[in-house]
């Protein structure tokens, strides 16, 4: 495993397991097969609806709690101070954990001031390790950089070769904000487990263009969170320790940026008003 230090000195692995649209009746037993795969760090969420499965799975496999990175992350109709707190004390409990790792602000909407306040204070208090945010683009990023008292430590965004986010990295960088991708294969839209260039690579290491995307990832220092409900897959994902990508390799992907979305841009206006509209958590 190959790791990181997070701007307060945390270290947790460059690769972890992403649970996202995994229904709560099979995440138990997913977050325990990647458990005993090798997998050590688990990235939910609120509006994921399973925060309870990654809990339970961390619990019956036995593993130390020290042993087990958790990220989850606050939605947005929890955001506001009193609300936000509220809130992570509901993800301590389904996560039958003292304290998480990692809690991040989901989306850049809302009072995410509010809640970012509350985030620094329960870090303070030590239920959380670390916080940061998810989806930021760098405006609103420096902005909440700008004016807050603990600055995030990581931004989890879409990126994967056809997306590789270059500028909000520097930004990240100049911030000592931690990037993180939430589509590190970009789900295979626009071809991309068939595209040659990856395949090509592979076929070198005898890799799959889906660990050559990994790889890539890894050797720019990019946390990632890989999701599949299928074991083999999983062990596939965690097999890209062996082998390490040319500077060429590196090259040949770099062009393949088409510095567009391949889902949807949280500067759209749009996009703003589906996610304003959207409340993913039960009563």
């Amino acid at each position: 495993m190959e790791y990181v230090t997070l701007s307060n000195g945390l270290k947790l692995p460059l690769l972890g397991y992403g649970v996202y649209q995994v229904p709560p009746d099979e995440c138990e037993r997913c977050v325990l097969d990647a458990l005993e795969v090798g997998y050590r760090a688990f990235d939910t969420a609120q509006a994921y609806v399973n925060e309870a499965g990654v809990g339970a799975a961390v619990k019956k496999f036995g593993i130390p709690r020290e042993e087990v990175f958790l990220t989850t992350k606050v939605w947005i109709t929890n955001y506001g101070y009193d609300a936000c707190r509220k809130s992570v004390e509901a993800s301590l409990k389904k996560l039958d954990t003292d304290y998480i790792d990692l809690m991040l602000l989901h989306q850049p909407f809302a009072d995410y001031y509010g809640a970012w306040r509350a985030l620094e204070d329960l870090y303070d208090e030590g239920k959380l390790r670390s916080i940061g945010v998810s989806n930021f683009f760098p405006d609103r990023l420096v902005d909440l950089c700008s004016f807050c008292r603990i600055r995030p430590m990581v931004n989890q965004i879409e990126l994967h070769p056809h997306h590789q986010r270059l500028e909000d990295m520097e930004w990240m960088a100049k911030y000592g904000v931690q990037v993180e991708s939430w589509a590190p294969f970009g789900e295979g839209r626009g071809g991309l487990f068939e595209d040659p260039v990856l395949t090509g690579i592979g076929a070198k290491y005898g890799k799959s263009a889906a660990q050559v995307m990994l790889r890539w990832q890894l050797q720019k220092g990019i946390m990632l969170i890989p999701k599949s409900s299928r074991r083999e897959r999983m062990a596939q994902n965690f097999d890209i320790f062996d082998f390490a990508l040319s500077d060429e390799d590196m090259a040949q992907i770099a062009g393949m940026d088409k510095k567009t979305s391949s889902f949807f841009s949280h500067d759209d206006p749009r996009i703003v008003e589906m996610l304003a509209g959207w409340d993913p958590l039960p009563e």
